[in-house]
């Protein structure tokens, strides 16, 4: 296996995030405990675990009752439903992703993926030996996609697409019309879509002319398609460690199943019983709700502030997801050393945020830029946004640019 580059937005993360007093960087939604998740339940049930069940290792690919919830989550549109059976539930988002990954690429493969995004999409592919070319979103045109780039892109090795639906960091998402377009382009050149759909679906700003959000890659008539999600971000549920493949192939799940034998086997029972229950009709719309509620209540004030300081601030309005790209300068427009920035505003305020140019990409991309995780609890996100406004008052034109 070729060396694999350290994975900088985890390490930054696992650096700062347990001194911060404002974590202004977390990717989830608010979390909620157990009880929390009996009271969103509307059939209330007396346990969430059977305490009866002897603790062997369950069923290996999930249970088919948390399967056939997994399931439910794609059944949109005309398109055929998934079926549980097509659903493989694993250890976390990050395992479905480097499963999905490690059984469609190898030595001599060519990948592209969608940037920026979560930097395991682009270094696991290299790290199997596989070349990536990154489809740069345009940070200019509202972070969207040329698809005569990617069109450019496809090579004759070119094995998988990438794509983050919703964006990570930037919040945003991808059409209909374009990933229509973009399951054409793979379909002509037979290509695997592997979307990273762990922020679905909580679409929360979309336009007024939006009347629906974008359907999962799932729901094109395309079978070399796999959706990869979790009950990490947009359910609040990190601390279970429970995400997924999706796929109307069954060789795909079949070859993640068999690969995924020689690392952790299974998931938890007791994980299992729990997202069984969030994601169980009677509760996963309660949760959903309450998340894009928060979401909105919680970005307006992010909102404030970037206009605020919109002398400093420049960013593109997320449509969904909880992370905003925000790209902060001087006042003669320079980028600042978004490192320094976030190392500064920690130590004197408290309040964490996340470098863009280290964690999401090479140093000459996104000078300035940091990701704001919005969707935290909202008296977190005030006081974290009070301390911020402080220290852009009394400090911020302290802080050097690139």
């Amino acid at each position: 296996m070729v060396q694999i580059k350290e994975f900088a937005v985890e390490r930054w993360m696992d650096t700062y995030e347990n001194d911060a007093t404002y974590n202004l960087a977390e990717t989830c939604c608010a979390s909620i405990s157990l009880n929390d998740l009996l009271e969103l339940s509307d059939k209330k049930p007396a346990n969430i675990l059977d305490f009866s069940k002897k603790q062997v290792y369950g069923a290996i690919r999930g249970s088919e009752a948390l399967r056939s919830n997994i399931a439910n989550l794609y059944c949109e549109g005309p398109s055929k439903p998934i079926l549980p059976d097509g659903v493989l539930v694993t250890n976390g988002a990050i395992q479905a992703n480097f499963l999905a990954m490690y059984t469609n690429v190898g030595p001599g493969d060519h990948v592209i993926c969608q940037y920026p995004t979560y930097q395991q999409l682009y270094s696991v592919p290299e790290s199997f030996g596989a070349e990536v070319s990154l489809w740069k979103s345009d940070e200019n045109n509202n972070w969207s996609l040329n698809l005569d780039e990617l069109r450019a892109l496809v090579r004759p090795n070119t094995k998988l697409l990438i794509i983050n639906n919703p964006q990570n960091p930037t919040g945003a998402v991808l059409s209909r019309e374009t990933l229509q377009s973009i399951v054409d382009i793979a379909r002509e050149h037979d290509i695997v879509i592997h979307s990273d759909e762990v922020y679905r679906p909580l679409f929360h700003s979309l336009d007024s002319n939006e009347s629906e959000p974008p359907p999962s890659i799932l729901s094109f008539d395309y079978e070399k398609t796999l959706a990869t999600g979790s009950l990490s971000k947009a359910y609040s549920l990190a601390g279970i460690r429970i995400g997924w493949i999706a796929s109307r192939s069954s060789a795909a799940i079949e070859s993640c199943a068999s690969a995924r034998d020689y690392t952790t086997i299974s998931v938890s029972q007791i994980d299992d019983q729990v997202a069984t229950l969030a994601l169980a009709d009677s509760t996963v719309h309660n949760l959903l709700r309450r998340n894009i509620q928060l979401a909105r209540q919680n970005l307006a004030a992010v909102e404030a502030f970037v206009k605020d300081f919109q002398w400093v601030c420049k960013w593109t309005r997320p449509k969904a997801g909880t992370t905003a790209f925000i790209k902060f300068v001087d006042r003669n427009g320079s980028p600042v050393d978004d490192v320094e920035f976030c190392n500064r505003l920690q130590k004197k305020t408290g309040v964490m945020l996340v470098p863009g140019c280290q964690c999401f990409g090479e140093s000459t991309n996104f000078k300035g830029f940091v990701r704001v995780g919005y969707v935290c609890e909202n008296e977190v996100l005030v006081d974290g946004l009070k301390a911020l406004r402080e220290f852009m008052s009394a400090d911020y034109e302290k802080v050097p640019t690139v």
